[in-house]
């Protein structure tokens, strides 16, 4: 892995037998427990030894060592927290406020012990703090122990405030004193939450320390055994990450540990023998004494033992191994000197590697860990769950319509006039003026026209290409007259041109080429004495017509935050003179973003994309200093963190524009920049060419493509100073050579360097790379890793040091997680990877909730460990290649798992990851059903994949589309923004491992290729469309074969339509299904991608489609087979069907025992007619019904005579064929009035049935139940545009077409089911076929995605039902007891006319959806349970079908078990 975090060779914290030194920066990417940086930032002390480096000369500062002599014990203080009170004196106790009291108990300390002072608030509060001090002697100001409480702050640096910790109801806290000079604590308590001080009548509360007993200060503990000691605790607390604090007082814990060994007696021999496991006369033969057998100094033997722990794979060692390593390397370094060589010349040697050494590489001990992969927690997968109530998506805000500019209204006049394909449109921004480019082809020319607002007169320096990119001097013959040919170029002047009704005027040019030879035209503007480019290099256009889009225009900005981006276009002119103006542009413009919502934050994004994604510029001949931009970006985030706090429902899109902006930071980091190059250039005698430009670069402005030209120089030098290599890299991350000849400063040369520089050039270049990831890359782990972790970076000469301390409140262990992840990050086999790097993740995941006055740093932190999680997963794509299905889910469940916690509204998410790990249990478990379940699980997250792009789009394409007109951006990157947004994040990863999944699981679970709805043989030419929905009204005059993308299960088939083949997944018993089997059209599901692909090429073509039950074959035909095909048949219009009027029976209402047919529909006789038939299991909710011509009485009331006459209105215009008025009609529909004689019937009809009355809760009930009403029958939803146009084509007389209001109590049903008494998939009518939904069936037959529950039951066998599939649709539908008014149409009864679910049918009140968990459902996860549901489902339809004597189409719902059934008619 890339060891560019602290691999600074001459500067690591290095471990002799003696000391131990931590003098530059902390390495904890470089993993393991090592010889030279002790355990993770180890347990160390400052060293007697220090290196510093002045040019390249290495300066030794050697201090004498006291071993064995009298020192001073230096103890650092440590304070943790206890809740046991038992066996302390009691110095006070306070009455703080009524029952709340203050108790204070002082242990005294005992030899080589510390004071400790246990302090309890009883009947407390959750937020108390203590404000503190200490008081020494002679000193009456407060002095702030190092030795604090967890989570002790300072407090205006004149005192500590430490949290209590609460136990039940009392509040506690331990406070530990180690310096002797202390005397006394002073405090006061502060109630946080109450904002309310507790003193001590008025004043601090004073308590007296003991004195402590006096220590033998004659003692001194060897320094190799306190080292054992700080490494042994260590270990024992876990590895944890520490600061250079915190190893202090660590490495001083340790030896107070010993002293008091000491105190008790212990000798330092048995000290050593307890420690180290040998008697101190053998130890001390293999420790050598500095500086009396060696003149090598202590410093070089440090760096080649690191030298030799690098080669060796940074194993993980022994406290006396890493001692012998040590001696190994002092071994090698004694050789150089007595062949001769002086400390000097060994120091150079050093640098450039050239010592030899015997260190072998241990790859068995390289893992961090003493296992290749860390042990997950067990979580609970509930506690991802990530809701937030629905936010609007459209800005609403009243804006002055945009005043288009000159250019653009004299761009729109010239496209209105050409004659030809427009093939390139593009207005740049010169500043607040503009440049028009429009190519065209009319007849087979080029026709190049430019405009300008220039205020000067302008001249076109210009030429044609051959070869993109090239300077040739164009022909005579395209030249005007006016034009100047030169060498190779021609220039040619605007003239002044006005626009119609306009006082303004522009500067305009005509080209024309015939030559078709070539391909583009480069150019640059003259304009008084300057030269006008684009971003600092040529204007070129291409010719290419394949290539090229036209730029749209802004439109009107629906959809977006137009406001905003008016804003933000109108300050870009200001935002790209550098990344230090935009990013504070776009920190001035962060509260209105805020302000807006979502929509405002969206963009903030878009711009910020285009701006990484370099479709603006970045510099604009502005100079500015590295820490500048460094500050500015610091600005920003803090910002953006600010509103991630304090808005958590935008955390996603917040996450997503952090990602495109560095971290930053204030100061130093940004200095660096600056200043570690010139080191770099220094220390290895590389100050000119390529490296000097890069130089000037960096100082003028550096940007993002800094970090990707110092990956390919690296590279390079990896590569044996391969220059191709170089230009690899960089052209890979979207850096040509013109891109480097186009910055301010710009790079001319390729680097060139000596074979001696390599090694020196690799290290300082991978430090200089963390110190350019830190500024400008969000999403670097090994960089976001060490702003939270913290390092420390001492600066060389003039070059600025960095300090950056630890993120306060890190999990415990969460380091030794991060080394883990960062030591395996480029292993091949990725499975271990992925766990540590989610193991992270979740345990950021409580951080990013809480305060922290670091929260963008854990942000960044989580933003990169999401971007290593789907880097990993693509490279471990191979790793997949031949793995079991079990593998493959469990990756799927990782990524899931990712996704999860990346995104907000995540609970359909989180639902199928719960449904991976039930499927992977089944697995384990050699479920019979686990392949066609796991398929359920997997057709489900595709739709939650499906979902979240849709609100992507719906979300950020809008605005992309609206700003990218504005500022000029390449169409093509308009297009593809929010599909490069998604392949940016996990949802592609996830996608790419379901497509491999599925065809396996198809295969186990015998699944096939298709699923054929309606098995119709079907003769057709392919149209391929993406929605059905958009050509359900459309008549084909040829035989026609749909393959559409989308079919949402309520569409009508259109005219001329033979069959429809879809990749989405409608229900076999959805409407649109239903309506292709009456209508004998063939309509399928295709599985395989492949397999639709290749009949979506054949567009155009003539195919033949012979479907069986399980799947379909298809074949290519010939124009004149389809003629004497005797199968085909013209498409003819459909047979006219004659509706009989149902006139008004004189009843407003009436109940079950009165439906006939003069009265109502076959729906409501059908449930009539079950009533007191069907077995006694099989229940029937009560009914009434409003009788056919209710409507029509209704609207000729007296209290309608308006809106009657308005309908009319209406109705005259849509015979006239202006179906746009369907929706005005129904609007009109829903402005009738209820006749009191109506309300009164209805009332006593329901109530004689024993049916609630809505009117009996209130006024405002009853109004519910009315509008319900106009909704559901004819009054409104005979309008709707299905029933509309599915009347029209069979030539119904839409007049004529009735309805009567089936009225019944809704039942809140648990599962809904459709039942078809005869297969209509294969047409058995052996067999019953069925489908089940959680909740209401409206989800089943309506258009709601996923797929229901479906099962076969053999009729001689109604005890035996056979899953098909298991239930993917994510949302069911639940309601409260109310009423449900169903449409009952004379229209449903015509032979031939497939009129079911043609109209309406609405509940009183609204549904509630709920996002459903399966894991948890009996109909899933109980077999037993399942079973006897089904087989319930069955039984009722066999014995409907008895009781009709054909096959039925049966509507039901299943509550407490029971079976209900609430519709049957005739299956057709």
């Amino acid at each position: 892995m890339s060891n560019s975090i602290g691999n600074n060779l001459l500067h690591q914290s290095l471990l002799s037998p003696t000391v131990l030194e931590h003098q530059n920066r902390v390495n904890f990417s470089t993993g393991g427990n090592n010889l030279y940086q002790p355990q993770a930032n180890s347990v160390i002390h400052k060293s007697k030894l220090s290196t510093e480096f002045r040019g390249n000369k290495l300066t030794v500062q050697k201090h004498k060592l006291r071993m064995g002599k009298k020192q001073a014990v230096s103890r650092s203080p440590r304070a943790v927290l206890t809740s046991d009170t038992s066996s302390k004196q009691l110095a006070e106790k306070f009455n703080l406020d009524g029952n709340i009291e203050l108790q204070v108990d002082v242990e005294p300390p005992v030899s080589g012990s510390v004071s400790q002072v246990n302090i309890l608030i009883t009947s407390s509060s959750d937020s108390l703090l203590l404000h503190w001090g200490a008081i020494k002697s002679k000193k009456q100001n407060w002095i702030l122990p190092h030795r604090r409480p967890v989570g002790s702050m300072v407090y205006n640096n004149q005192a500590l405030r430490s949290p209590f910790v609460k136990s039940g109801s009392n509040s506690i806290l331990r406070i530990e004193i180690d310096d002797p000079e202390i005397q006394a604590l002073e405090f006061l308590v502060f109630d946080e939450a109450k904002n309310k001080w507790y003193k001590n009548a008025g004043g601090n509360f004073h308590i007296k320390l003991s004195v402590r007993e006096s220590r033998n200060s004659s003692v001194s503990i060897p320094e190799d055994l306190v080292q054992l000691q700080s490494y042994l605790r260590w270990e024992r607390k876990g590895k944890q990450m520490y600061t250079p604090e915190q190893e202090k007082e660590e490495y001083e814990a340790a030896r107070m540990e010993l002293l008091e060994e000491i105190a008790r007696g212990t000798s330092v021999q048995d000290l050593r023998t307890k420690l180290t496991g040998k008697n101190d006369t053998s130890e001390s033969k293999k420790q050598p004494v500095s500086g009396t057998k060696s003149k090598i100094p202590d410093d070089l033997v440090q760096i080649q033992a690191y030298i030799r722990w690098e080669k060796a794979g940074k194993p993980n060692y022994s406290p006396e191994q890493q001692l012998k390593e040590f001696e190994e390397a002092r071994k090698e370094l004694q050789i150089e000197l007595d062949r001769g060589a002086s400390v000097d010349e060994i120091q150079k040697k050093i640098a450039k590697g050239e010592i030899k050494t015997k260190a072998a590489k241990q790859l068995a001990k390289k893992s961090y860990f003493t296992v290749e992969r860390i042990q997950r927690k067990k979580r609970d997968v509930m506690h991802l769950l990530s809701k937030f109530p629905g936010m609007p998506v459209e800005e609403n805000i009243a804006s002055e319509p945009q005043i288009p500019s000159a250019i653009q209204q004299y761009g729109k006049t010239k496209e209105d006039h050409i004659d030809g394909p427009i093939v390139k449109k593009k207005i740049y921004k010169l500043a607040d003026k503009e440049l028009l480019v429009l190519v065209a082809k009319p007849s087979g020319n080029t026709k190049v026209y430019l405009a300008t607002d220039l205020s000067e007169p302008v001249v076109l320096h210009w030429a044609l290409s051959k070869t993109p990119g090239e300077w040739v001097a164009p022909p005579s013959t395209v030249l005007s007259a006016d034009s100047v040919s030169l060498e190779n170029a021609a220039e040619t002047k605007f003239s002044v041109s006005s626009l119609d009704n306009q006082t303004c005027k522009v500067q305009t040019l005509e080209i024309t080429i015939e030559d078709d030879s070539f391909v583009g035209m480069p150019f640059v503007l003259v304009s008084g004495e300057n030269w006008i480019k684009n971003s600092g290099s040529d204007f070129y256009v291409e010719f290419n017509t394949k290539s090229m889009e036209v730029q749209k225009d802004a439109g009107d900005g629906k959809g977006t935050s137009k406001n905003l981006l008016d804003k933000i276009a109108e300050l870009e002119s200001e935002a790209q003179k550098s990344f230090m103006h935009r990013f504070n542009v776009a920190a001035d413009l962060m509260e209105q973003a805020t302000n807006a919502g979502e929509l405002g934050l969206a963009a903030i994004l878009v711009w910020m994309r285009f701006m990484a994604t370099r479709q603006l510029i970045w510099n604009k001949n502005y100079n500015v200093k590295p820490r500048e931009i460094s500050k500015a970006q610091d600005r920003l985030t803090d910002l953006l963190q600010n509103v991630y706090r304090s808005h958590p429902h935008y955390r996603e899109i917040l996450r997503m524009i952090m990602s495109t902006v560095g971290r930053g930071g204030e100061g130093d980091v940004g200095q660096r920049i600056r200043d570690e190059i010139l080191v770099i250039q220094r220390n290895n005698d590389c100050k000119g060419g390529m490296m000097e430009e890069w130089h000037q670069k960096l100082h003028n402005n550096t940007s993002p493509d800094d970090v990707v030209i110092c990956q390919a120089l690296i590279d390079y030098i990896k590569n044996d100073f391969d220059i191709g290599v170089y230009w690899k890299t960089l052209n890979d991350n979207g850096i040509t050579k013109e891109r480097l000849l186009s910055y301010d400063r710009a790079i001319h040369n390729e680097p060139k360097f000596r074979r001696d520089q390599k090694d020196g050039l690799l290290r300082d270049l991978g430090n200089y790379m963390r110190t350019l990831k830190a500024v400008h890359s969000g999403a670097d782990l090994e960089s976001a890793a060490a702003n939270c972790m913290g390092y420390r970076d001492e600066g060389q000469g003039f070059m600025v040091g960095v300090q950056i301390n630890p993120v306060s409140g890190l999990p415990s262990g969460f380091s030794e997680l991060l080394q883990f992840v960062l030591l395996h990050i480029e292993d091949r086999n990725v499975e271990g990877l992925l766990e540590g790097l989610l193991e992270a993740r979740q345990d950021l995941r409580p951080l990013l909730s809480k305060q922290n006055d670091r929260l963008k740093d854990l942000i960044f932190l989580d933003i990169a460990l999401d971007s290593a999680i789907r880097t990993t997963v693509e490279r471990g794509y191979e790793e997949l290649n031949n793995a079991s299905p079990e593998k493959i889910m469990y990756f799927i469940y990782l990524v899931a798992e990712n996704l999860a916690l990346s995104v907000d509204n995540n609970e359909d998410l989180v639902y199928c990851l719960k449904g991976w790990n039930q499927a992977l249990s089944m697995v384990k478990s050699k479920d019979d059903h686990w392949a066609l379940f796991a398929k359920s699980v997997l057709d489900r997250t595709r739709l939650a994949l499906a979902s979240k792009s849709e609100s992507y789009d719906q979300l950020l394409q809008p605005s992309a589309e609206y700003l990218g007109a504005r500022l000029g951006v390449d169409q093509w990157a308009v297009n593809i923004f929010t599909e490069e947004i998604i392949r940016a994040g996990s949802a592609a990863s996830l996608s790419s491992l379901l497509n491999r999944l599925d065809p396996i699981l198809r295969q186990t679970a015998n699944l096939g290729s298709w699923q054929v709805i309606s098995p119709v043989e079907a003769i057709g030419y392919v149209v391929v469309v993406d929605e059905l929905l958009s050509v359900q009204n459309k008549t084909y005059s040829k035989p026609t074969i749909l393959v559409a993308k989308s079919v949402r299960g309520e569409e009508e088939i259109p005219d001329g339509a033979v069959a429809v083949l879809t990749p989405d997944m409608p229900d076999v018993l959805s409407h649109v299904s239903v309506r292709a089997r009456n209508s004998k059209v063939c309509f399928a599901t295709c599985f395989d991608s492949s397999i639709l692909a290749d009949i979506q090429a054949k567009e155009g073509k003539l195919l033949h489609l012979e479907p069986t039950s399980a799947d379909v074959v298809y074949s290519e035909m010939e124009e004149d087979e389809l003629e004497s095909s005797t199968d085909s048949k013209e498409v003819s219009s459909a047979p006219s069907l004659t509706l009989v009027r149902k006139q008004f029976s004189g009843r407003y209402a009436i109940s079950s025992e009165e439906f006939t047919s003069e009265m109502v529909g076959a729906k409501s006789r059908n449930i009539a007619h079950l009533k007191g038939k069907v077995p006694s299991w099989v229940n029937i909710p009560t009914s009434v019904a409003l009788p056919f011509g209710v409507f029509e009485t209704v609207l000729s009331d007296p209290l309608n005579q308006v809106v009657a006459k308005k309908l009319q209105i209406l109705k005259e215009k849509l015979d006239e064929g202006n179906s746009s008025d369907l929706g005005e009609i129904r609007d009109t529909v829903l402005e009738l009035s209820a006749p009191p004689q109506l309300v009164k019937e209805l009332k006593e009809t329901m109530q004689r049935s024993d049916m609630p009355w809505p009117g009996d809760e209130g006024p405002q009930r009853w109004e519910q139940a009315w509008m319900a009403i106009k909704k559901a029958s004819v009054w409104a939803s005979k309008w709707n545009e299905r029933a509309y146009f599915s009347t029209r084509k069979v030539k119904l007389d839409h007049d004529y077409l009735c309805m009567a209001v089936l009225v019944q109590e809704i039942i809140n049903a648990d599962y809904a089911f459709v039942i078809h008494t005869t297969n209509p998939s294969s047409e058995d009518s052996s067999e019953i076929y069925a489908e089940v939904v959680k909740g209401l069936g409206e989800t089943l037959v309506g258009a709601y995605p996923g797929r229901a529950l479906s099962f076969i039951c053999k009729k001689n066998d109604l005890n035996s039902p056979q899953v098909l599939g298991y239930p993917s649709k994510p949302i069911g539908l639940f309601i409260r007891r109310s009423i449900i008014f169903r449409s009952d149409s004379n229209g449903e009864d015509l032979e031939g006319y497939a009129g079911a679910g043609l109209y309406d049918s609405v509940p009183m009140d609204e549904e509630d959806k709920v996002v459903l968990d399966y894991s948890s459902d009996p109909l899933i996860a109980d077999s037993k349970f399942r079973h006897s549901i089904l087989s319930s489902i069955a039984r009722a339809g066999s014995a409907i079908e008895e009781l009709y004597g054909s096959a039925q189409d049966i509507e039901g719902v299943v509550k407490d078990g029971k079976i209900y059934v609430v519709q049957t008619r005739p299956q057709m």
